[in-house]
């Protein structure tokens, strides 16, 4: 049971706070999970005990989200670079030599720009709505995002901030997903109280804005996966309108070997197949480690 427990801790990188919850054997593999927008390691609180006997798991909040520390966007610049910089320097304070790697949506950019500096630490992927093909976009979740990447304006800003209203937040959630009484209402709720922090709004903008140097990676992306051959594992919801499933099939023509599993789930598919999730994690882990 003692490798069950979660602990809450909080190391310093850059002057900044970064939280983070860890439960498992400290000798055991790691596995770093790397959570996605508009949530934080919250996301993670079924998976991790699920997994915790097994492997070393690690899932700090990025800056600007959950309990990490949220500087003023005019002091620290709110990029997906910065995010895996940040991140970066917290696997060497921790001494992650070696690590597999869970995404879920911003977790993608963020892990893969990981795995572009550092190839030879990570082990495997797990992508979980992780996207990192054009394929993978949801044209319609992305029409206002593009637009916004293409000119940032107060007129295009505005459909953005919806998407990060407490309606937006709930719908990530709740869309696509059968039975919509399988979801904690305190996973969205969460969510929209953090969200609601003064300074969010730019935060959030600054990041969204910054998602088209996501695009740009790709190539590199895709050619990392065909010459490292990392292990990976898709377990993508499958009526996710944000990462449509043909981002997780996607993989295959880099990666021939991924194995990809579509589940009767949405963007967030923790919140209802947990326990399926975990299984398929322990079972390609087992194997790929």
């Amino acid at each position: 049971m003692a490798t069950h427990r979660i602990h809450h801790r909080t190391v310093t990188v850059r002057g900044l706070d970064v939280y983070y919850r860890e439960a498992g054997p400290a000798d055991a593999p790691v596995l770093l999970l790397l959570h996605g927008f508009p949530s934080s390691s919250h996301m993670f609180r079924d998976l991790i005990p699920l997994l915790a006997d097994r492997y070393r798991v690690i899932a700090p909040d990025h800056i600007g989200f959950g309990r990490s520390a949220t500087p003023d966007p005019a002091e620290f610049r709110y990029t997906f670079d910065e995010l895996a910089g940040i991140t970066e320097e917290f696997t060497d304070l921790l001494g992650l030599e070696r690590y597999a790697l869970y995404i879920q949506d911003y977790g993608a950019p963020t892990g893969l720009r990981l795995a572009l500096a550092r190839p030879e630490r990570v082990t495997a992927i797990v992508t979980q709505n992780g996207n990192a093909y054009e394929e993978g976009l949801g044209a319609e979740a992305w029409a206002p995002v593009l637009a916004l990447i293409e000119k940032r304006t107060p007129q295009t800003e505005a459909p953005v901030r919806e998407i990060y209203s407490p309606d937006g937040i709930k719908w990530q959630y709740l869309h696509g997903v059968p039975d919509p009484t399988l979801v904690s209402p305190d996973a969205y709720e969460h969510d929209t109280a953090r969200i609601a922090r003064p300074g969010q709004a730019e935060i959030q903008l600054d990041l969204i804005s910054d998602y088209g140097s996501n695009f740009a990676l790709y190539p590199a992306f895709h050619a990392y996966f065909r010459e490292s051959r990392v292990p990976l594992l898709a377990v993508w919801g499958a009526h996710d309108e944000i990462f449509v499933p043909e981002g997780a099939l996607a993989f295959r023509r880099d990666l021939p070997e991924a194995e990809i599993h579509l589940l009767p789930a949405g963007h967030f598919a923790l919140e209802t197949h947990a326990d399926q999730i975990a299984g398929l994690v322990r079972d390609f882990l087992g194997r790929a480690l």
